[in-house]
Parts: C-alpha cells; structure tokens; sequence
C-alpha cells in the first residue's frame, strides 16, 4: 500500500491511470480486469463510466466505479466515505478538511448499491482473482442496500477532497 504519512495513517490505493473499482468478494472472480479476449473489457465499461461514481453489473452483484479522476482513495469508517486525494500538501491537512467537506458538500445525484458484504478496493485494469495480489483496500461492509453519493469539495485554500460517501438503506 502507498503511504503517504508516518506509519498509523491510512492506507491509500492508486491506479494505474484509469479508474479505481469496489467490487463485493463474492463476485471478484467474475471481474477479468484488462484481461480478455472480448473487444470490449471490464477495464473498457468502468473507463466508460461517466461521472464521480457509477455502478457495473459484475455476476449476480455491481462493482461501485470511481470515475472522474484516478486520485488516491482511502476509506473512512467513521464517516462511511471514500476520501480521494485531489490536492493536498499532506494527508494530515486532507483529512482535517474532511468534516467541513462533508457539511458543504454540493452532492451529486445518488445511487444505490446492493453489496453482498464486504468489498475490495483496487485498479479496475486487474482481475478480480488477483485484487489480493496488487495493491489493495479490503472495506467491510455489512450486506445491504446502501444510497452512495459523491461530491468535489475545497475545504482549504490548496486542498480538494473527492468524496464517496456510502448510506446503509433500510431493507
């Protein structure tokens, strides 16, 4: 995992370029990544998402796509929010602007997003069945709908913050 701070700060995942994926366990090895003989690749849909965040069938289940931008992204538990870092001189002025970026954010439309339980945050140009080989974000989420929404935010002067925040839905 990339670090960007001392040791005991958040884990980050980058990519290679194109756009980061969550993807439910239980449907990884469904995902082939960059990797397939069909014209058009799982890498190919997720690249086509349009927006901050998007949903792909991926077998019985939906990866979340994060569109937009390849920005590093961590996950916060206490606020049950992707942060993506678009700007920042360290990740202790990032996160210190994670609060207000959530009170003033402008969100973006909702979605929702059944997950069968807990996911896993990686580069969607790699397979599902290597995700625990590359680098990685394991996200233990409870099975259950969930209303995801997105938003930009500059809560400092030279810091901008992408967040992806996930609401656990009634059944």
């Amino acid at each position: 995992m990339v670090r960007y701070a001392d040791p005991g700060t958040l884990e980050w995942v980058e990519s290679g370029g194109g756009p980061l994926i969550a993807i439910p366990e239980a449907v990884l090895p469904f995902w082939a990544g960059a990797d397939s003989s069909e014209p058009a690749t799982d890498y190919d849909r997720a690249c086509e998402v349009d927006g901050y965040v998007g949903l792909l069938p991926v077998g019985d289940s939906a990866a979340l796509v994060f569109g937009d931008d390849p920005a590093s992204t961590s996950f916060l538990p206490d606020h049950g929010t992707f942060v993506r870092w678009a700007a920042a001189d360290s990740e202790e002025e990032l996160l210190a602007g994670v609060p207000d970026a959530l009170d003033s954010a402008l969100w973006a439309p909702e979605i929702h997003w059944q997950v069968p339980g807990p996911v896993l945050l990686f580069d969607s140009a790699w397979p599902g069945g290597t995700a625990d080989r590359t680098e990685h974000l394991r996200v233990p989420l409870e099975a259950g709908r969930y209303a995801v929404r997105a938003a930009y935010v500059q809560p400092g002067p030279e810091t901008w913050v992408g967040l992806v925040q996930l609401r656990r839905l009634a059944n």
